[in-house]
């Protein structure tokens, strides 16, 4: 997380996707410490690609949809102040003989000039709004939205990606092309096993390109692989607290064998189904499917961010004043723009992350615990987020604290993640966590025992610096004695407030240790 930087103006942007089969809106208030907020988040089905892919041409019926829809869109942004709109059109609108009469509508009734991408753009797109969503070091990873007219794939890290392709395979085209002679009917199994074999040939060149790469995970965005993820859940795994962000392959498989067994009607009704995606959901399945198994990924994992997000995190790179951000990980750059969404303290939410990481690593050495690096980083960016709750009110903050992590969009971190860092800034004031806190029962058991331990070095680090004002130069953990352990302290002017602070945290110390905890100070006004 970098210093604080000037002030910039506010300004508040509306980015559209219009899709092959739905049109989507992101609208973001840009703040001036360089944090953004998101104001609303639109999706609206259009079919913009039906009886298209005949005609080579977008039927007038889906223009006249495509175009109310961007008008709403548009004055719905206006409603938030929005003054620029970035709009780009996929798949359906590139390929369509019309597209400039569609354009020419956009333009002069929803007032939008739209930028039509090629299908490596929209993967590169993609890529940006979805890369940051898990936490991947050095490993690589393979990312697939499957939209209604196109298919676009990356592989890459949380930075950069080695690979972009896009196929002419979507959910409508598909069934289009496949399916269109049993609309309404079950789906036999040879029926489904020629669509297979269409999609493999299709994609059989760029599978051993990323086979080279050797992804070894996979993150899918869009509303197909977003709704094969919550039929998934809500038909064989209704009391998972997980349910719809992970889809396996041998789920998807049974998800499959379920959805080609029903007529239309009946698919409408399975649980968890968008009704409006019965009918092509499963040509957008199948292209799932042969991507995972000839990759050999076990499961994936779903997001509902995509090409809106990218555009936005493109607009921001663009712009000079935020490239310093840019050189942050997405893990930084999540946090600190949660962070300063919500108005924090930064100089006092620095200090005290540098005083527990202090106490962390010095507690290592002494072996008071054996917690790793891993442990380590969610205790940096808790502490950096402990006092966000009094964005709400400053009475009982560290609960609203605990709501606001455990309910925010924190890219680049896993559920199990989000939930220890939640519980920190929890039990960073007021009670400590008991093996029996309701608050823990999602936590696995070495979860729970990250945030008992892990919660005395944040309360440690709050008390001293309780006045805000960055006293205490140094503390470490400098020896054990039988019954106690010394916490040395290097103070700067009368720190008399840690000092009263630390001692109400004495029990809480050797509830967790079993041992006292004796501060020795050092430096002016030590009294």
């Amino acid at each position: 997380m970098s210093p604080k930087e000037p002030a910039l103006r506010e300004r508040v942007v509306g980015f559209i996707d219009i899709g092959t089969n739905s049109i989507r809106l992101l609208v973001v208030r840009i703040n001036p410490n360089r944090s953004y907020t998101v104001l609303s988040r639109q999706k609206q089905q259009v079919r913009l690609g039906e009886g298209e892919y005949e005609a080579d041409e977008i039927l007038p019926e889906a223009i006249d949809r495509a175009v109310v829809v961007c008008k709403k869109f548009v004055e719905l942004g206006r409603t938030f102040s929005a003054e620029e709109f970035v709009t780009v059109a996929t798949s359906a609108t590139r390929e369509a003989t019309n597209q400039h009469e569609f354009l020419g509508r956009l333009q002069e009734e929803a007032g939008i000039d739209v930028r039509v991408v090629s299908g490596l753009e929209e993967a590169r797109l993609i890529y940006l709004g979805v890369s940051g969503l898990v936490h991947l070091d050095t490993q690589t990873a393979f990312f697939i939205d499957i939209g209604g007219g196109s298919t676009e794939i990356a592989v890459g890290g949380e930075r950069e990606y080695q690979l972009l392709d896009s196929f002419k395979l979507g959910a409508i085209r598909l069934t289009n092309k496949c399916l269109s002679g049993i609309q309404g009917e079950p789906i036999p199994p040879t029926w489904y096993k020629d669509i297979q074999r269409y999609v493999k040939n299709e994609i059989v060149q760029s599978v051993q390109k990323i086979q080279g790469l050797k992804p070894t995970s996979a993150v899918g965005s869009s509303g197909t692989i977003e709704n094969l993820a919550e039929i998934a859940a809500k038909t064989f795994h209704p009391n998972k607290n997980t349910a719809g962000n992970e889809l396996s392959y041998r789920d998807l498989k049974k998800v499959i064998e379920l959805l080609c067994a029903l007529p239309l009607e009946e698919r409408r009704k399975v649980p968890g189904i968008n009704p409006e995606r019965a009918d092509i959901i499963i040509a957008g399945a199948a292209i799932l499917e042969i991507f995972l198994k000839e990759l050999s990924l076990k499961s994936i994992t779903v997001t509902s961010r995509g090409l809106q997000d990218g555009l936005l995190v493109d607009y921001l790179s663009r712009r000079e004043e935020y490239a310093r951000s840019r050189a942050l990980s997405p893990r930084q750059e999540s946090v600190l723009q949660l962070g300063r969404a919500c108005g924090i303290n930064e100089v006092h939410a620095r200090t005290v992350s540098r005083l527990a990481l202090g106490l962390f690593d010095s507690a290592r050495e002494l072996k008071l615990h054996a917690f790793g690096d891993w442990e380590r980083e969610l205790l940096k960016y808790a502490t950096f987020l402990h006092d966000i709750g009094s964005f709400i009110a400053f009475s009982n903050h560290q609960a609203h604290s605990y709501y606001l992590i455990k309910n925010s969009d924190l890219l680049g971190f896993d559920q199990k993640e989000i939930g220890i860092m939640a519980n920190l800034a929890r039990y960073h004031r007021k009670k400590v966590p008991g093996k029996k806190s309701r608050e823990l029962a999602d936590l696995d058991p070495h979860g729970q025992e990250v945030v008992r331990v892990l919660s005395i070095f944040l309360r440690l680090g709050e008390s001293l610096d309780r006045s805000h004002a960055a006293l205490i130069r140094h503390a470490r953990f400098s020896r054990q004695k039988k019954n106690a352990v010394i916490l040395s302290l290097e103070c700067e002017g009368d720190c008399q407030l840690e000092c009263w602070g630390l001692a109400n945290e004495g029990p809480a110390f050797e509830k967790v240790f079993k041992k006292k905890l004796v501060p020795e100070i050092t430096g002016a006004d030590r009294k």
